[in-house]
């Protein structure tokens, strides 16, 4: 491995790159993969890793695709620790959920505290999609300016739609309730979208649908230890580090109805010297991302064990 520890960052994804069998290679591979998905077991009470290996319909769930996701990518940071224990990479972010990993191993939250807050996070965003029902919808081909005006014309005071997350260049990600949603996905055929379609969910992430929840989700935040990072971490809402224990706190706060500023996220990495991004956990998603931000960056993703037998033989 020939990496410049001062010009990687470390990404850590978000929901949607979820499989079943996430991790499975890695935890037979290595055992402090293996010690991580039992540790996750036993603090949150149930076979986590049993649903991520063997039951699809659970692992969809969003109360477990985040918890998922987060131990995946928390066991793929340790092994990658095993391997390259001097290795310090300049910054770290997480699309959406992804950010609490990011804090985690930056060593803001600790492993148990970071796996309950996600897990409780899981849980309210469902309860929200069942009390405040909405969906998401991808939008390709129609730029941010272009996006926030048909928004703005879809949505009423009582039928909210907003950008949720900015992906990259061209593809963008509306959230909202149903049938101001519909509405917008009519205005952007009729703006030139290339694409606009309905996502297959039932909550309405980072959009003001969130606001049912805001409230439990700020005192589950409020009964955790936060400390400062020990690495760089670059935040969803601002685009911008985290420097303080009170800008982690209101970033964590403000993530739920705020969009996912992902394409800002990457260009403030890169404008800090940042050449390679290692996606540590389940699939490529964010690193199929950077091709569309900026394709002088290289992007590698590591989940299973073949990732990291090519990037350490």
């Amino acid at each position: 491995m020939k990496l410049d520890p001062q010009k990687t960052a470390f990404l850590f994804p978000g929901q949607g790159s979820q499989f079943l069998g996430m991790g499975h290679s890695l935890a037979e591979k290595y055992p402090i993969a293996q010690d991580t998905f039992d540790e996750a077991d036993q603090i949150l009470g149930f076979p986590l890793s049993q649903i991520m290996w063997e039951d699809a319909d659970a692992l969809n769930d969003t109360a477990n695709t985040q918890p998922a996701l987060f131990v995946h990518s928390v066991a793929a940071r340790r092994v990658f620790s095993r391997l390259a224990p001097e290795f310090e990479p300049a910054s770290v972010g997480g699309h959406s959920l992804g950010e609490l990993t990011a804090l985690t191993v930056a060593g803001s939250l600790s492993f148990s505290d970071g796996l309950r807050l996600v897990r409780k996070r899981g849980e309210l965003m469902r309860h929200a999609g069942e009390i405040a029902p909405g969906g998401m919808a991808a939008i390709l081909g129609v730029d941010i300016p272009a996006l926030e005006n048909i928004c703005a014309e879809a949505s009423n005071e009582n039928e909210i739609v907003q950008v949720a997350n900015d992906n990259c260049p061209g593809q963008i990600v509306v959230s909202g309730s149903k049938p101001a949603l519909e509405r917008a996905l009519v205005l952007a055929k009729d703006a030139g979208a290339r694409r606009a379609v309905p996502l297959a969910v039932s909550i309405a992430p980072h959009s003001a649908l969130m606001s049912a929840i805001q409230r439990e989700f700020d005192e589950a935040l409020a009964n955790v230890d936060i400390a400062e990072a020990s690495l760089k971490v670059v935040g969803n809402v601002g685009a911008k580090p985290l420097s303080t224990i009170e800008e982690i706190k209101a970033d964590l706060s403000a993530q739920l109805t705020s969009r996912v500023r992902w394409t800002e996220t990457i260009q403030y990495m890169i404008s800090q010297d940042v050449e390679t991004f290692l996606e540590l956990g389940s699939r490529n998603v964010l690193t199929g991302l950077l091709r569309r931000i900026d394709r002088g960056v290289k992007g590698i993703p590591l989940g299973e064990e073949k990732d990291f037998e090519k990037m350490f033989s």
